[in-house]
């Protein structure tokens, strides 16, 4: 029984992962893998820390999206899937201090330091194209 639960939630979130690999975003599916990209990183890293939330399908994955789109982005982009890879999601989260836990959410980082952080409450009430603003302006603020 509970394999066959597992493999449902395994075929479930696959869409939801696909939306960012896609577009060439690497997962990071344990602690280790996180540790090696993220610890004294060189150049910009962004972020997405992927959920199965409403506002993750609607806003997050579509803004990370279209900021892509832009000119200057960051050197290496990166995700980890809240409640599905969890030892992976709470390793990049020591990354993210001071923020509390949040997913979604999008973290920039340069040289391995947090420099800009949108939490889920920045994201649930705001458009993908706000979304996609936010990171695109922090883009050129921080990976140039």
């Amino acid at each position: 029984m509970s394999m066959s639960f597992e493999r449902y939630m395994l075929d479930m979130v696959q869409p939801m992962r696909d939306d960012l690999t896609r577009i060439g975003i690497e997962e990071l599916r344990t602690p280790d893998d996180v540790a090696a990209k993220l610890t004294d990183s060189k150049g910009t890293a962004l972020v997405v820390v992927n959920s199965v939330c409403g506002c993750a399908a609607g806003q997050c994955r579509p803004g990370v999206a279209q900021a892509l789109q832009h000119d200057i982005t960051p050197d290496h982009l990166y995700t980890v899937f809240a409640g599905q890879d969890k030892e992976a999601t709470a390793k990049a989260r020591e990354f993210f201090a001071p923020y509390p836990p949040s997913s979604p959410s999008i973290a920039l980082m340069k040289d391995g330091e947090l420099v800009h952080f949108i939490e889920r409450h920045q994201i649930e009430n705001r458009s993908a194209a706000d979304i996609a603003a936010d990171l695109t302006s922090a883009f050129e603020r921080f990976c140039r």
